[in-house]
């Protein structure tokens, strides 16, 4: 089988993989859960590539992403629910549906992108899935029970409470202002040492997460996204660190042979780096 810039040929390599007695015995054995991950992952290094301008690396990506969509969707072939073709068929029709300023009549066009638009689009498309729900007898509120259960649960840690905290935000749930918020975060410290006072770890994880969320809202307050500001302190260790390293290197020494006064010594010095 030769490679192919038709995505036919793709789906025909996904088919290939999991038929049974011919396949590939590790892509047969897997299921939706299993291959999750592997998805959340490539999306992750899709951004990577994305953030290094890596070009090359943004292509072998995005076919990374893309497998992941076609192995998806043959699984849900052969479970007999949907194939690829549906998938896309899926996405053409929301797309043209949420953008009627391009696609839709000539009175649609002329009428451009009105404000809140999109939001009134996807309401209409949520309704229409309730009921769609309720015409197979199933009960839609088992599909979301409150006003926040539309933020996904995959989602990274830090944007879901983000996003959880905007949304509540949109119905009065907020601060009024971020200076009150840095007293909500010194008081889930103080709940922290408690915490770490009685050794219960449920309790020292519980009351972690508590001061992670009221950072979270702090930076939504001061305009400051938490995953992108938390990759940028990331960078900036790994930067450093890696300075300590070389400087040790260049020295003759190494990590595991300095102490820790002597990589504090260089870490300062990397600090008044630019």
């Amino acid at each position: 089988m030769q490679p192919s810039k038709d995505i036919v040929r793709l789906l025909e390599i996904m088919a290939a993989l999991r038929t049974p007695g011919t396949g590939c015995p590790w892509d047969l054995e897997q299921d939706f859960a299993t291959i999750a991950p592997y998805t959340i992952e490539e999306a992750y290094e899709v951004s990577d590539a994305i953030a290094r301008n890596d070009m090359t690396d943004l292509r072998d990506e995005l076919g990374d992403l893309l497998l992941q969509v076609v192995f998806h969707s043959r699984m849900a072939e052969e479970a007999g629910e949907f194939d690829f073709g549906d998938v896309v068929n899926a996405i053409t029709a929301k797309m043209i549906r949420r953008h009627p300023h391009v696609f839709g009549d000539a009175e649609a066009r002329a009428a451009g992108s009105a404000k809140g638009q999109w939001d009134r689009i996807k309401a209409e498309e949520k309704a229409e899935k309730r009921a769609a729900r309720i015409a197979r007898g199933e009960d839609p509120e088992d599909h979301g029970k409150g006003f926040l259960d539309g933020i996904p649960v995959a989602l990274p840690a830090l944007t879901r409470a983000l996003k959880l905290q905007q949304k509540a935000a949109t119905v009065g749930f907020d601060w009024g202002e971020a200076a009150p918020i840095l007293d909500k975060i010194e008081e889930e410290i103080v709940e922290l040492r408690a915490a770490m006072a009685s050794h219960r770890e449920a309790e020292i994880a519980d009351e972690f997460g508590d001061v992670l969320f009221a950072i979270v809202n702090l930076g939504r307050h001061l305009g400051v996204d938490p995953e992108a500001a938390l990759a940028g302190t990331n960078e900036k260790f790994r930067a450093r660190f890696h300075y300590v390293e070389k400087s040790l290197s260049q020295g003759n020494s190494s990590l595991k042979d300095a102490t820790l006064e002597e990589m504090e010594e260089l870490w300062q010095a990397a600090k008044t780096r630019a």
